[in-house]
């Protein structure tokens, strides 16, 4: 469906956007409120898109994002809404016949686009299923890389009950990619109101 954008030619990487939370904390659309004149859900597009050759967009409203969305990105309708990242991630394999799926939430203003074009890169040709940030001992799965390979154990993993990346990460083969602070910071995510106040005024 995408190019390879790795170093391995048969291999293809597809970047999907999750836009489907609820924004509880911030009290609105979270993806329509602008980062420096952007509106959040665009500006992570924007970065996709230098690191991936097909970007969707995955939600259960494409009517609202719609304006946002710009070719080459492309929206997803999210059939079940409401269960969380993990279960978007799920849909996504479903929907998309890629090799690899780099997950992204819309609410990351500092992402950077060379050091995810780097991580694209250096993918594993190997048994390796995920291939996430590892910093401050946790993984950062909204900024990750999942193989189609793991679609079987993700959905055992959800008709089980499960719904937490923390906890599906470590029973499959997972690569940790090392970051440190500097690299760190782009995981730094919009959750309320005055997270953009500096920002904005």
């Amino acid at each position: 469906m995408s190019a390879s954008t790795s170093n391995h030619p048969h291999q293809t990487v597809t970047a999907v956007v999750l836009a489907g939370g609820q924004s509880s904390r911030m009290g609105t659309d979270k993806a329509l409120l602008p980062w420096q004149g952007v509106p959040l859900l665009q500006r992570v597009c924007q970065v996709a898109v230098q690191c991936c050759p097909a970007v969707y967009v995955l939600t259960p409203w494409p009517d609202r994002y719609q304006h946002l969305v710009v070719k080459p990105c492309l929206t997803l309708t999210e059939l079940t809404p409401g269960q969380g990242p993990l279960v978007a991630l799920e849909q996504g394999f479903r929907q998309l016949q890629s090799t690899w799926l780099l997950l992204l939430a819309c609410d990351l203003p500092l992402l950077n686009a060379n050091l995810l074009q780097s991580w694209t890169q250096r993918l594993p040709n190997d048994e390796t299923m995920a291939a996430i940030p590892y910093y401050a001992d946790h993984w950062e799965p909204l900024c990750g890389f999942y193989h189609h390979q793991s679609h079987l154990q993700l959905k055992s993993f959800i008709d089980q009950g499960g719904r937490s990346f923390q906890n599906w990460l470590p029973t499959i083969p997972t690569r940790k990619i090392a970051v440190d602070a500097e690299a760190a910071s782009m995981f730094w995510n919009c959750n309320s109101p005055e997270d953009l106040m500096p920002i904005e005024t």
